[in-house]
C-alpha cells in the first residue's frame, strides 16, 4: 500500500444553530428541539417548559430556569404583595370565581407553573403535618408512603408536588370554612398544572417512571373527590356526556394495564392487615340484609336482560358487588372505615367492563339500579373528608335518570343513605 497517498479529510457536518431554545435546555446545556407548547426534554423531566407561557420565554435565565423558585403569592394580602419590588407580574391570570363548584381544570397557563410561593410552603407544611394522616391508616402504612415518599417524589416529579399542594389546599378548605374561597382557588391552580403535566408525560410512560405517574394519577382522583360533588357529574355517568372522573379512572387503568407488576413493588407493595378477619356478630345481620337486597336486584335484572352475554356480565358485576360488601363489613368489624375502604369501594367501579360503563352512560335502568345499590358503600366512607356528600349525590343522580316505573328499586339505598 502506498504511504504517500494523501489522507482524505472528512468535512465536518454542518448543523443548524438556534438561540431560541427554552431556558431549561439552555441552563442544562443540551439541545432543545423547540417543540411547542412543551419541548421534549421538559416533558421527559416533567418540568414546566417556558414555551407554555410566551411571557416567560423572553425573561432572564435566572428567573425562569429553576425547577422550583420562590415567587410572590397572589393569595397574600394586597399590602404585602404590593410592597415587593422584585415580584414577577402574573400574566393573563385572574382570580377564580368564588362560586366555583367542582374541579376547575383551566388549561390556560397557570401562575403556579412559575415556581413556589410562601403560600405554597404553607400548603406543603399542612400536608406533611396534617393532610397525609387523612389519606391512610398510619398503623398499616408501614412504608410511610403518604407521609415520607410522596413528598419526596414531589421534589423530583413536580406533577406530584402540585397535586399534593392541591390536596392540602382542599383539606385546609374543609378545616377552615371561613377561608374556603382562598384555598379552593389555590387548589384549582395547582390541580390545573398537575393534571396538565401528567397528561404531557403519559406518552413517556415506562417501567422506570410508572410508579411516579401512577401516584400522580391516584392523587388526581383524590383531588377530584376532595373538591366535592359537582352538579351533573355522578362518577361513572354525567348529564353532559362523558364523566370527568371516569376519564381520570381510565388513565389509572391504562397505567396499570401496562405496568401493574412494576407499579406495586418496593414501597407500593400491598401489605395485608392481619387484623381484618371475619364479620363481627354485631354487623352480620346488617350485612345479610344488604346481600338479600342485592339478590333481589339481581333477580330483577335477570328478568329484564335476555342476551346471554349481558346476563353473564351483570352476574359478574353482582358477584363482585357482593364480595365488596363482605370485604367492607370485614374492615368495619376491625374498627376501620373511611379512607380504609377506598380500594374496595372504588375497586368495584374500576373493574366494571366498558360495556357496563356504556350502559350506565346510556342510563340503562338495570345498570342504574345496580349502581344505586353500590352507592350504599359510600355511606361507610363518610368519616373521610374526601367523601362527604358523595353517597347522596350519586343516588340522586341515579334517581333523576331512572324511569318512574323503576323508582321503587331505590327504596333500600335511600333508606340506608338518608337514615
Amino acid at each position: 500500500m502506498d504511504d504517500t497517498l494523501p489522507m482524505q479529510i472528512r468535512s465536518r457536518r454542518s448543523h443548524h444553530k438556534s438561540r431560541s431554545g427554552c431556558q431549561n435546555c439552555k441552563k442544562r446545556r443540551i439541545k432543545c428541539d423547540e417543540k411547542k407548547p412543551h419541548c421534549t426534554n421538559c416533558v421527559r423531566h416533567s418540568i414546566e417548559c417556558d414555551f407554555t407561557n410566551p411571557a416567560s420565554a423572553s425573561s432572564t435565565p435566572s428567573a425562569t430556569t429553576r425547577r422550583f423558585r420562590f415567587r410572590q403569592s397572589k393569595y397574600q394580602p394586597a399590602s404585602r404583595a404590593s410592597s415587593s419590588k422584585d415580584s414577577t407580574p402574573e400574566v393573563g391570570h385572574s382570580e377564580p370565581p368564588s362560586t366555583s363548584t367542582g374541579v376547575q381544570c383551566d388549561l390556560a397557563a397557570s401562575s403556579v407553573a412559575g415556581g413556589i410561593s410562601f403560600a405554597d410552603l404553607k400548603l406543603y407544611h399542612h400536608y406533611v403535618t396534617a393532610t397525609y394522616k387523612t389519606l391512610a391508616d398510619e398503623e398499616t402504612d408501614i412504608n410511610r408512603v403518604w407521609s415520607n415518599h410522596v413528598p419526596q417524589w414531589g421534589i423530583a416529579f413536580p406533577s406530584i408536588m402540585h397535586l399534593v399542594l392541591a390536596l392540602s389546599a382542599l383539606h385546609w378548605a374543609h378545616e377552615d370554612p371561613a377561608s374556603r374561597t382562598q384555598y379552593i382557588a389555590q387548589a384549582d391552580d395547582h390541580f390545573t398544572f398537575g393534571i396538565r403535566s401528567v397528561t404531557a408525560v403519559l406518552c413517556l410512560l415506562n417501567a422506570e417512571n410508572c410508579q411516579l405517574i401512577y401516584m400522580a394519577a391516584a392523587l388526581i382522583c383524590l383531588v377530584y373527590f376532595g373538591r366535592g360533588p359537582r352538579p351533573g357529574e355522578y362518577l361513572v355517568f354525567s348529564d353532559r356526556g362523558q364523566s370527568e372522573w371516569l376519564v381520570l379512572m381510565r388513565g389509572v387503568h391504562s397505567i396499570l394495564r401496562e405496568h401493574q407488576n412494576r407499579v406495586f413493588t418496593g414501597v407500593l407493595t400491598p401489605i395485608p392487615d392481619d387484623r381484618i378477619r371475619g364479620v363481627s356478630a354485631e354487623l352480620q345481620a346488617e350485612l345479610d340484609e344488604h346481600l338479600q337486597r342485592v339478590g333481589l336486584v339481581r333477580a330483577f335484572v335477570q328478568s329484564r336482560v335476555q342476551e346471554k352475554s349481558s346476563q353473564t356480565m351483570f352476574n359478574t358485576a353482582f358477584d363482585d358487588l357482593r364480595s365488596g360488601l363482605e370485604e367492607v363489613y370485614k374492615i368495619r368489624s376491625a374498627g376501620k372505615d373511611g379512607i380504609n375502604l377506598m380500594h374496595v369501594v372504588v375497586g368495584w367501579v374500576y373493574r366494571l367492563p366498558e360495556e357496563m360503563i356504556g350502559l350506565l352512560e346510556q342510563k340503562d335502568s338495570c345498570a342504574l339500579v345496580m349502581f344505586g345499590h353500590w352507592s350504599i358503600l359510600l355511606v361507610y366512607m363518610r368519616s373521610s373528608w374526601l367523601m362527604r356528600g358523595w353517597d347522596a349525590h350519586v343516588l340522586e343522580g341515579v334517581r333523576a335518570s331512572l324511569p318512574e316505573g323503576d323508582q321503587h328499586w331505590l327504596e333500600w339505598p335511600s333508606k340506608v343513605i338518608y337514615t
